[in-house]
């Protein structure tokens, strides 16, 4: 186990880690492909949305080479391509697709979700108390997640335990580069201008500690229920926040 005094930054995943996978699948998800043709409809004259729109057709593009059954990116007119592209989001969404426009989209569909009332955060009961904890110890705290930097600081911000985005320090996300490669946390720790080496990143998926332990970082193997128990792992593991405490 990681000792607390060798620990200068907390990196932290969200899915399965911070929050339940059950909160991303079974709400997230539904709520933007649910309102992503009417976001675009009431957005339809945004610069950034139309960039966003933009990207997705070339992304569909290319897939429909590959797959035609996707069929053709209909742009006669505007309620026609706004109408493709919802289709296409939504296809995206059941694929669990990690693309920087989808989830860029995504974020902005669901800021209008937590700023009306309709979502809030979810997270572990330990997650408030470990924030708290590693706020008083003097420890940093940074979140590298799929989703975007934006859905990120919605998602703390607007917690069933209130505001926790007070505590974190930096966000990350694909724009930084893919979770399973290395150069993406040897990136991280030089945006945070920290030492690999005193940075432990928390993540429930191996492929992601596997990276970040090649960058020179601490990792820990977040072993919430129901997430399937390693018989052998070169990663320190834990079962919740509470574990890693002062006096390891």
């Amino acid at each position: 186990m990681p000792k607390s005094s060798s620990i200068g930054c907390l990196l932290l995943d969200i899915e399965g880690t911070t929050s339940s996978v059950e909160f991303v699948y079974n709400t997230l998800f539904p709520f933007a492909s649910a309102h992503v043709e009417t976001f675009l409809h009431q957005h339809s004259a945004d610069p950034e949305i139309k960039r966003l729109v933009s990207e997705l057709r070339a992304e569909q593009a290319a897939d429909a080479a590959k797959d035609p059954q996707l069929g053709v990116w209909m742009r006669g007119t505007a309620e026609e391509e706004i109408a493709t592209a919802a289709k296409y989001v939504r296809h995206l969404i059941a694929l669990d697709r990690k693309t920087t426009p989808l989830k860029t989209l995504q974020g902005k569909i669901w800021e209008e979700g937590f700023r009306s009332g309709e979502l809030r955060g979810d997270v572990y009961d330990d997650v408030p108390r470990a924030f708290e904890r590693w706020n008083a110890e003097g420890k940093r705290i940074a979140i590298f997640s799929s989703g975007s930097v934006q859905a990120q600081r919605l998602l703390f911000g607007h917690s069933k335990a209130g505001d926790l985005a007070k505590y974190i320090g930096a966000y990350f996300d694909t724009a930084t580069g893919p979770k399973r490669e290395r150069a993406s946390y040897t990136a991280i720790a030089t945006t945070l201008g920290i030492d690999a080496a005193r940075i432990l990143f928390v993540s429930d998926v191996e492929e992601e500690l596997d990276a970040a332990r090649d960058a020179g970082m601490q990792t820990a193997w977040m072993l919430r229920p129901g997430t399937p128990r390693p018989e052998t792992t070169q990663h320190a593991t834990i079962d919740d926040f509470d574990q890693l405490s002062a006096e390891e």
